[in-house]
Parts: structure tokens; sequence; C-alpha cells
């Protein structure tokens, strides 16, 4: 029987423990898509506690902690900091089995060096040791970011965010000083796109101050959009992201486009067709933009959210009331990446779904829009979400494996508010050795060392940094 966690946790045979020892777990992170907050990085955050750094702004643990029946009091509510942290101590051995129960045990060991099990006999013990040592620089924002070797990350920011926070940081002016780390902007467009939401009039308000552009018409906003767009070029972003329910395609003419505008502007309500049609010319229009800049196109799908809407009122959105959804995703999706390959629009673009189901349209789509030379052009995303758990990153790279090429992948992000998240890094790159060294053992693939060393960094790092034009 293994130790629980030990050295080999999820290797499986002499290959994997090699691979993972030899060549994965020593390799940089590149983060590419994460939620973390610029300015606690500008700030270089000290975390006065566990409750702080580990429970403030994590959904999965609050989602988790009313699974198992805690009162809303101690996740969101205003309990005493310690009493949140023991409400989630007394969550853990309900958790065997979730990813959250390996997740919390590495962070305890990696962050902290405790290999006790977490659970209520032990948090008193756990929360002392740890609130002293968090007073370390070591534990500080850049000090995390050392001792994992983050390479770079990319937070999610809105267009009409003034970017201030990554000036400071970039300029090494902030708290945090000068750092080896990148933190580059992602640009998510999101509320541009959803002309149907509540957020979309404050947004091209707020757009209109920051560009100084008085957005009154589909092109106004456009050319305010892209101005941001060249503004996050500038400070370094690479990637752009957009949570989408599903891809819209419907093409109307540039007349009707204005009049759905105008209509929403107005305040007067649309139809399903005037949604997708307005959502598809923005969507559209800034994949192309996105091609001429070299910079990657993230669609995250299939997600359906805010489900409770009491909760909804009280906490608004992030807060562990989503779903995986199960549209169909093909068809449009089809249509919309061959309406950009046929203008010469469609650049580096990777395809994320929250229902595994997508995997396969997913995969043998994105085999008709590889090419030009570019590895891996199009990449079929990490296990996101509730998919981040062994059996889904194992499903999402196997069937990657068997439609397209799991070599060219470009490996794991953490999609994580917290700074606690890099040892979901590690929990990835052994079970991607454990899967090459189990095709290994059965003969499946051949024992070549020098290439599967290669394969195996490729993966955890290398592969990322290429296709993000992130120099190694």
């Amino acid at each position: 029987m293994k130790r629980f966690l030990d050295d080999n946790f999820l290797l499986e045979n002499g290959t994997a423990i090699r691979l993972y020892h030899e060549s994965a777990a020593d390799e940089p992170i590149f983060d590419y898509h994460c939620h973390l907050e610029p300015s606690q990085i500008a700030h270089n955050r000290q975390f006065e506690d566990l409750t702080a750094i580990w429970l403030a702004g994590d959904h999965y643990k609050w989602r988790a902690m009313r699974t198992v029946g805690i009162d809303e009091k101690f996740i969101t509510g205003d309990a005493d900091p310690y009493d949140k942290y023991m409400a989630w101590a007394r969550s853990m051995p309900y958790l065997m089995g979730n990813p959250l129960y390996h997740w919390s045990h590495l962070e305890l060991q990696r962050y902290f060096d405790i290999h006790e099990v977490f659970n209520e006999k032990s948090a008193p013990k756990i929360w002392e040791i740890t609130k002293e040592m968090l007073k370390d620089e070591q534990l500080s924002v850049r000090g995390i970011f050392r001792k994992f070797k983050v390479a770079a990350v990319g937070t999610t920011d809105d267009p009409a965010d003034p970017l201030d926070m990554h000036s400071i940081i970039n300029s090494g002016q902030g708290e945090i000083g000068k750092i080896d780390t990148k933190v580059l902007p992602s640009y998510r467009p999101d509320k541009a796109i959803l002309i149907e939401n509540g957020t979309f009039i404050p947004f091209v308000t707020k757009l209109e101050k920051i560009t100084g552009i008085e957005i009154t018409s589909v092109s106004r906003l456009l050319d305010a959009l892209i101005l941001r767009l060249d503004a996050f070029v500038d400070a370094g972003c690479r990637a752009t992201d957009h949570g989408l329910m599903m891809i819209p395609f419907v093409l109307e003419s540039d007349e009707k486009i204005e009049e759905i505008f105008r209509k929403r502007m107005d305040g007067k309500p649309l139809d399903a067709h005037e949604i997708e049609a307005f959502q598809t010319r923005i969507l559209v229009t800034l994949a192309g933009e996105y091609r001429k800049r070299e910079i990657v196109m993230q669609l995250h799908l299939n997600a359906i959210r805010d489900l409770n809407p009491p909760q909804f009122r009280d906490l608004g959105p992030d807060t562990g009331y989503d779903a995986s959804h199960d549209l169909p995703v093909a068809n449009k999706l089809g249509a919309f990446l061959g309406h950009l390959e046929n203008a010469g629009a469609l650049g580096k673009t990777v395809l994320y779904s929250l229902n595994p189901k997508d995997y396969y349209s997913l995969a043998t789509i994105m085999g008709s829009f590889q090419g030009e030379g570019i590895p891996g052009k199009m990449q079929l995303g990490s296990g996101w979400w509730f998919c981040d758990h062994k059996d889904g990153m194992e499903q999402q790279m196997k069937v990657l494996a068997n439609l397209g090429s799991l070599p060219r992948f470009i490996g794991m992000l953490t999609d994580s508010r917290s700074f606690l998240s890099y040892p979901r890094h590690e929990y990835f790159r052994r079970i991607v050795s454990n899967i090459f060294g189990t095709w290994v053992t059965n003969g499946e693939i051949p024992d070549d060392r020098d290439l599967l060393d290669s394969v195996i960094r490729d993966i955890c790092f290398r592969n990322a940094a290429r296709y993000f034009s992130f120099e190694l």
C-alpha cells in the first residue's frame, strides 16, 4: 500500500516516476489563464492567515462546503476568519475523491511543509503554524512566484480596465518591485459581446470614458474596443479570452447590426436572432484583429451561470452557482471558424468546453483548421473548471492524443483566483507523466528517453511559451 501523497503520488510505474522527477517537476510554470488580481501582485500582498489566502474568493471551496452542509455564514458570511477556516477543516473528510482533497493537502505540503492529514483535529495547530509562516516574505506574492518558478501569468482583464496595476508591475515601481515573473493582461471583451446582459450599457459608458470615443454606433464601439486592444498589446498581452455559453453565428447586414445596437441603447428588447447577430459581428471582427496582432484567441464554452436566483441577488456572479451546459457545439463553431478562415482571419485559437461531451467535436473540428506551419495552431484546452480533476485531465489528453497531437499540447493552467493554486501544475504534471509512462510500460510507445523527456518538458512549459510568443 502506498503512503498518502508520497513522492510518487499518481505515478504508477518506473517510467512515470522517472519522467516526472527528471523532466516534469522542475520546469517553470506559464500560467497563461488565471484570475489573479493584478492589484494584489502590484502591492506584493502578504496574506494574514489561511482564510485570506485559501478561502477568500475561491468558489470551488465554497461550493464544496455548501455540499457537505456548512452554513453560508461560514462561507461568504460575516463569521470570524478562524471559524471559516475551521468550517473548511470540518468539510475535508467528506471530500475524499474530490480534487480539492488532493489540492488542499498538496498546498499545505508545498507552501508550508505540513504533511499531516488536514481535518478538524489537526486544523488548530496548522492555523497557528501557517499564520506565523505567512509573515515571511517567501510567502508574499513575490516569494510565491519565485518559489514555484512562475515564469509568466496571464491575468483576465476587462477592455475598460486602465491597466494601471499592470503598468506598476511592469515598471518595477510597485511594492513588488522588479520580478522575473511576467504579468500579462488578457483581453476579455465579454461585456461588449453579450448585448442582452444588464452590464452592456454601463460597459459602453465606461469604455467611452477610457477611450474618449463617443460610442453612437457599432463601428464606433469597435473602434473603441480595438483602441483598447492595442493598449493591451502594448502592455504585453499575448491572449484574449471569451467566456460564452456558445459560439454565436448569425450573419446580418451592417444596417441591421446598427439597428440592433440603437434598439438596445434605447432600452428596447431584442429577440434571440438580433442578439446572436450582434454577438457574431463583434466576435468575428475582434477575431480578425487578434489575428493581425498575432495574439491567441481563447474560447471558453458551454457553461451555464448563476443558476440560484436568490444567491445571485445576494452574492453576485462567480460564487459557486454555475454548472456544465449541454448545448450543441459543432455546427455553429464549425461555421464560425470556417467564416474566419475564408476571410484569412483565423489565428491561434484555444477551445475549451465545460462539458466533456464536446471534446470529440472540438478536437475533430480543430483538425480541419490546423496548418500554416504552426505547431498545434488550434488547441484543445486543458480540462477546465469542473473538468480539471484527474479523470477529466486524463480524458481530455487521451482524446487529444487520439485525434490530434498530445506532444504539441500547451498544457495546464490554474484558472484560479488563489495564489495557493500552483500545486495544480504539479498535479497535472504527475498525471501526464503517468500517461506516457503507462504507454511505455504497455509497449504502446517506445522507451526513447531523450524523446520522452523532450515531450514532457514541452507539454509542461515550452509549448505554451512558444505558442504565446513568450521568450524562453
